[in-house]
């Protein structure tokens, strides 16, 4: 078989591999695999070629991934219930390890879970959101 219907093979399967994916995996050894089908028409090698593949796309990958990541960075937009994140907030029902209880935030009843027992009554700070419920803990710990 001659080298550049192999190289236009490794060429197809990584492009079906960086189409299937999302994290920009394969495009730099697409792009080396390129210049290894253009050098297998003047350089008959098959190690000389796979040592510039190799090369180049790990060069390529070094060089250039951290670019691109930044670039294709999507942007994270809070949404209205991200504003309760950090607040405090008043247990309406109590808190315990392995039963969900009820924390008033700004006005609105919320399911809330801690890792500590926390009463009635007492303040709490919003640590996170986890689907409908607040993870919380108590102010001052």
């Amino acid at each position: 078989m001659e080298l550049w219907i192999l190289w236009i093979i490794i060429i197809l399967f990584l492009t079906i591999l960086e189409i299937s994916t999302v994290g920009l995996v394969s495009i730099w050894f697409i792009a080396s695999a390129i210049v290894s089908l253009i050098l297998s028409f003047f350089i008959s090698s098959f190690y000389i070629q796979f040592f510039v593949f190799v090369l180049l796309g790990i060069i390529l990958l070094i060089t250039t991934r951290p670019i691109l990541t930044k670039l294709l960075k999507t942007k994270n937009i809070s949404t209205n219930l991200d504003r309760v994140v950090g607040a405090t907030g008043i247990v309406t029902k109590d808190i315990t390890k392995n039963n969900i209880g009820e924390v008033k935030v700004d006005g609105k009843y919320w399911s809330a879970i801690s890792k500590s027992e926390i009463k009635k009554d007492q303040e709490v700070i919003i640590k996170a959101i986890d689907g409908v419920k607040l993870i919380v803990e108590k102010e001052g710990k």
